[in-house]
């Protein structure tokens, strides 16, 4: 497992971030966004959405659980499960919500709030953490656990370092 570790200054570089990893995803990919409320999740989010040619807004997906971007080589879904109940029966409300259909070959997932559903998700590519610093930015912190989430960290370091 590699790691790299980040100093974002604001939420210009955090879209920057996403961009990166953005010019190395692949379809099948799992990544995962961790934080508190406010670090930025959404943020990178968008910088990923927006580099692979989306011109309409990005949103938080908190209240509608999954935001679904159609691009034509690439499936894109992301998920927020900041409103699973992390002490109660997630895995109840992930089959309910029919979520696992879309952790598929040909889709790229990305994950807010993956401590909830941890014991659910497919294995992960990309595990991303976003966490304020001392000097009002974000520090990122990112691993990779397979090779194509590796490939999405060499793009992250080639553009940010």
């Amino acid at each position: 497992m590699e790691r790299l570790t980040l100093a974002l200054a604001d939420a210009a570089q955090t879209e920057r971030a996403g961009a990166a990893i953005a010019s190395a995803l692949a379809a099948g990919m799992v990544v995962t966004l961790s934080g508190e409320l406010g670090a930025g999740k959404t943020t990178l989010a968008r910088g990923l959405v927006r580099a692979l040619g989306w011109r309409q807004a990005v949103k938080s997906p908190t209240y509608t659980l999954v935001e679904h971007y159609p691009f034509t080589n690439l499936y894109l879904y992301h998920f927020d499960f900041y409103r699973f109940d992390e002490s109660g029966d997630a895995a109840g409300e992930w089959d309910d919500s029919g979520v696992a259909d879309a952790f598929r070959h040909d889709t790229v997932c990305l994950v807010e709030w993956p401590e909830r559903v941890a014991a659910l998700l497919p294995p992960v590519d990309l595990a991303l953490r976003l966490e304020p610093d001392d000097a009002g930015g974000r520090r990122l912190d990112a691993s990779a656990h397979t090779e194509a989430g590796q490939r999405c960290l060499s793009a992250l370091a080639a553009v940010l370092r």
